[in-house]
């Protein structure tokens, strides 16, 4: 198989509502996801940049998560949303304790 073979199969969570109790994580999750994302280009000597460049490691997004723009901020949701809708399609039950 080549690169340009290559299909993905995500798991399929369009059936997946999330309760109203777990919706209250998007927010805390996707704050992460971007702490972590940043942290790691950090960790490979990015710094801030106000436009993104590769060559000099810049990137206009190595700020606070309430300093992001929204569709930023939305690309981080989605990514918390689904990876919520997926514990759940595979089984899984998540309850605050």
């Amino acid at each position: 198989m080549t690169h340009s073979d290559y299909i993905p199969h995500p798991i399929d969570t369009s059936e997946v509502e999330l309760p109203d109790e777990l919706k209250q994580l998007v927010e805390q999750l996707a704050r992460n996801v971007h702490e972590n994302w940043a942290q790691g280009r950090i960790n490979e000597g990015w710094t801030y940049g106000p436009k993104r460049d590769d060559l000099l490691k810049h990137h206009p997004c190595l700020v606070e998560y309430d300093a992001l723009p929204e569709n930023e901020k939305d690309y981080d949701r989605h990514t918390a949303v689904e990876t919520l809708k997926t514990i759940i399609k595979l089984g899984w039950d998540i309850e605050k304790k």
